[in-house]
């Protein structure tokens, strides 16, 4: 018998509609009309597009470094968003949030505002994609419901496409996660158990006011402050240096420059602080430090050896985190 013949590609193009082929089930058949399986078909160049990586996702959004801060740094913050387009009716506010109770990726409300959380693990390599296909589902979702993860489409809308650019980002840091819940003063059963075991387990955190990126958080044994920042990575590493090299890269005190990590395409350096240093005693003097950074940035003569040797000590504890 002879075996049944699948269509060629040029008879499944004349069968194509005009138009972007819909995103299916991998195992389903290809909406093209190939007769193959979607992941064989048109899904296979969609599978390659939703991996790549977006090396700065929040790159063009008010707030890049507090973004990456609350996606990396900040256990525990709310930000309110708005869209370029305006709310839909119907949707009072939309709210980023760190993380939603039980990694719910978003939560419509039962008064039909929209929570997005911003911790989640996403499909693609694009944050800001899975963020916006996120948002898009929460808006359109019944009052009262969760919203569980999904694939956006390769060429879906991006955060940057759906909220107002010139419009601040203007995060709230939380000592808890009280605001998952309304009256959460009353909760009781397994709603109030989830809020002391996520609060249990949140390290404090406060926001350096006068620097974007900056957070302070208590740590056992030490605490830290971990400055996210815009400046390209080879000038400041540079400007890191010199201020090493000259003793002013400290913040004051059994303070110390340990060394930075990337995150999203931004550059983090960290500092250890003692115990009993809070986020109020290093605000003076991480603003001081930013005024040493700004005109160490602004240095373009070349580095002296021991500046160098600054320079590849900080380097050389430098690791990524995305």
């Amino acid at each position: 018998m002879a075996k049944k013949r699948r269509p060629q590609p040029q008879a499944a193009a004349r069968s194509t509609q005009d138009g972007p082929v819909p995103v299916v089930g991998a195992r389903e058949p290809c909406p093209c009309g190939s007769g193959r399986r979607y992941k064989a078909c048109h899904g296979r160049s969609a599978a390659q597009a939703v991996t790549e990586l977006v090396r700065r996702p929040f790159e063009g959004l008010p707030g890049e470094c507090d973004w990456v801060a609350l996606r990396e740094l900040v256990p525990a913050a709310t930000a309110p968003l708005t869209l370029k387009d305006g709310l839909p009716e119907g949707v009072p506010s939309v709210t980023l949030a760190t993380v939603l109770p039980m990694a719910w990726p978003a939560l419509r409300r039962d008064d039909g505002s929209v929570l997005i959380g911003l911790q989640n693990d996403t499909s693609s390599g694009d944050l800001s994609r899975d963020l916006a296909d996120t948002l898009r589902r929460a808006l359109a979702a019944e009052p009262g419901t969760p919203v569980t993860a999904g694939r956006p489409a390769a060429d879906g809308p991006r955060l940057q496409d759906l909220l107002d650019t010139e419009a601040p980002f203007e995060p709230e840091v939380h000592t808890g996660f009280e605001f998952w819940v309304e009256n959460a003063e009353q909760a009781t059963g397994e709603v109030a158990a989830s809020l002391e075991r996520a609060n249990a387990a949140a390290l404090p955190t406060a926001r350096i006011a006068g620097l974007e990126g900056a957070y302070w958080c208590e740590a056992p044994g030490k605490n830290h402050l971990r400055w996210v920042t815009a400046h390209p990575e080879e000038r400041l590493l540079d400007a890191l240096a010199r201020l090493h090299a000259a003793g002013e890269s400290s913040l004051g005190e059994d303070t110390r420059l340990v060394g930075s990590f990337r995150a999203h395409g931004l550059v983090v350096p960290v500092w250890d602080l003692p115990s009993s240093m809070s986020a109020e005693d290093v605000t003076a003097p991480a603003v001081a430090f930013g005024e040493r950074l700004t005109k160490a940035l602004a240095d373009e003569t070349p580095l002296t050896s021991e500046e160098r040797r600054a320079r590849g000590g900080l380097t050389n504890r430098q690791v990524t985190l995305s």
